[in-house]
């Protein structure tokens, strides 16, 4: 099994802080004999009046490494192969890539990644560190 990333237990309080309730730690799918899909987090949260669930599946990237431009190649690829699982194996979880607020202020505000995030509709999830609280949805 992989490791989980630095800032997975962060992210899972940051969730559950935000009402959702965390339903796979991994979720997990079997694509083949060969593929199998561990994404980070599978959470659902009761949307409002209309009684439907809201499905998500989290994958937690920490960008702690020494270059942040390989750990974003890295993590964009992961994404698109999990979102095409998603989409083969539980098509109603929208994919979400958590980072954390410092790397986002310091990385991803820069044009060519916004441009990589808007080309491929890489949705974030950032949160803070200390608080352990989600601080923006990028949809």
């Amino acid at each position: 099994m992989s490791a989980k990333d630095f800032f997975h237990n962060a992210v899972r309080l940051a969730l559950e802080k935000d009402g959702w309730l965390v339903t796979d730690d991994p979720l997990y799918f079997r694509l083949t004999a060969l593929v199998k899909i561990r994404i980070d987090l599978g959470a659902e949260k009761l949307i409002g009046a209309e009684k439907d669930n809201q499905k998500i599946a989290v994958e937690v990237k920490s960008f702690i490494g020494l270059s942040a431009i390989s750990e974003f190649h890295t993590a964009i690829g992961q994404f698109l192969n999990y979102r095409l699982a998603l989409e083969q194996e539980d098509y109603e979880r929208v994919l979400y890539l958590a980072i954390s607020k410092d790397i986002h202020q310091e990385f991803f505000t820069d044009t060519f990644i916004q441009n990589v995030l808007e080309r491929y509709n890489i949705k974030l999830l950032v949160f803070d560190i200390q608080k352990e609280e989600i601080v923006l949805w990028k949809h």
